[in-house]
C-alpha cells in the first residue's frame, strides 16, 4: 500500500542528485530545471561514507534526493559482490539515513535485475523480487535498506537506460555493425528500453506526487535484445546488416540474466504518469544524436 503523505515536498524544491555526473543524472537535471537542483558526481559525494552523505545534505538542505548513483556493470558486480553490496546497497543505505537525519523525502533507483525472469509476464509493484544476479541482489539489497530507514521515500524500478552522455547499447550496436559487418545478439533476455530523457521526466513528476511506495517506469512495451538491436539498425539506416539470434549461454557471460524481466507500470500510471512506447522513444535518441553528431562535425 502506498503511505499517506506526512510533509509534501514543495512546488518548488531543493532537490539533490547523488550519481549527478552520469547518464540519469545528467536527464534529471534538465527534467528538474524548475528547481533548485544540487547534482554531485562520484568524485564529489562518496556515497558509501555515511559522515559524507551527512554533511551534503546538511550544506544543501535537500527537500527531496534522487539517489541515482549505482554501480551498474552486471560483470563486474558478479566478479566483485561484495564491492556491489558495498556501493548499491550500502551507499543507498547511508543515503537514506542521512534522509531521515536531515527530514528529506528519497527516491531510490532501482533495476528489473531484482526480479528473476520466470514469472513469463510483465512485473508489477507487488510481485515478489528474487534476484538471480550479484547487480540484483546488490540492487534488491538497497531496497530493503532504503525502506528501513525511512517512511518517505520512492523506489522506482526501471531497465535497460540508455541516453545522452555516455556511449550506450544503441551507440555500441551501430558501432559493432561497422566494424564487422554483422551481429550476434541475445534472444533470451527481454525488458524494456528505457530513454533516461523519458525517465527523468516521469521521475521529476513523481517526486510532486506525496505518495510513497515502489514505481515501475520504464518505456511502455518490452522486446528481446535482438529485437531492439534490429531496431536501431532500422532507425540508422543499417538495416541490411545481418543480426543472428543467439542465446545467453552461447555468450557465456559470468552471470545470468533474467529470461523475462519487464515492467509493468500499475501504480504510476494511476497517477497519470505513463511513459511512450520505447519504439518512439528510441526514435527521438537516434534523431538528436545524430543531430548532435552532425553539429560536431560541422564545428570542426
Amino acid at each position: 500500500m502506498l503511505r499517506p503523505l506526512l510533509a509534501a515536498p514543495s512546488a518548488n524544491m531543493r532537490i539533490l542528485i547523488t550519481g549527478g555526473r552520469g547518464q540519469l543524472g545528467q536527464a534529471l537535471q534538465a527534467a528538474l530545471g524548475a528547481h533548485e537542483v544540487t547534482a554531485l558526481g562520484h568524485d564529489e559525494l562518496d556515497v558509501t561514507d555515511a559522515d559524507a552523505a551527512r554533511r551534503a545534505l546538511a550544506q544543501a538542505r535537500p527537500e527531496v534526493v534522487i539517489h541515482a548513483a549505482a554501480w551498474t556493470d552486471t560483470a563486474d558486480c558478479e566478479r566483485d559482490p561484495e564491492r556491489a553490496l558495498a556501493v548499491n546497497a550500502g551507499g543507498a543505505g547511508c543515503v537514506a539515513e542521512a534522509c531521515a537525519g536531515a527530514g528529506a523525502a528519497m527516491l531510490y533507483v532501482s533495476s528489473n535485475e531484482v526480479f528473476d525472469g520466470e514469472k513469463g509476464a510483465p512485473y508489477e509493484e507487488d510481485d515478489e523480487p528474487r534476484a538471480v544476479n550479484e547487480y540484483g541482489r546488490s540492487k534488491l539489497e538497497g531496497e530493503r535498506l532504503v525502506r528501513s530507514a525511512l517512511g518517505r521515500h520512492w523506489i522506482v524500478r526501471t531497465s535497460w537506460l540508455y541516453g545522452p552522455g555516455r556511449e550506450s547499447f544503441p551507440e555500441k550496436i551501430v558501432q559493432a555493425a561497422h566494424d564487422r559487418g554483422s551481429l550476434r545478439l541475445v534472444t533470451d533476455e527481454t525488458a524494456s528500453p528505457t530513454w533516461t530523457v523519458d525517465l527523468a521526466e516521469a521521475i521529476a513528476r513523481l517526486v510532486r506526487e506525496p505518495r510513497w511506495g515502489v514505481y515501475h517506469l520504464t518505456n511502455s512495451g518490452y522486446c528481446s535484445r535482438r529485437e531492439w538491436g534490429q531496431e536501431v539498425l532500422r532507425l540508422a539506416g543499417l538495416a541490411h546488416i545481418p543480426a543472428e539470434p543467439a542465446t545467453q549461454a552461447e555468450y557465456g557471460g559470468p552471470y545470468r540474466k533474467p529470461v523475462m524481466s519487464a515492467l509493468a507500470n500499475v501504480r504510476a500510471a494511476r497517477l497519470g504518469i505513463v511513459l511512450r512506447p520505447w519504439q518512439e522513444a528510441l526514435c527521438d535518441h537516434v534523431r538528436v544524436r545524430a543531430q548532435a553528431v552532425e553539429k560536431a562535425e560541422s564545428s570542426r
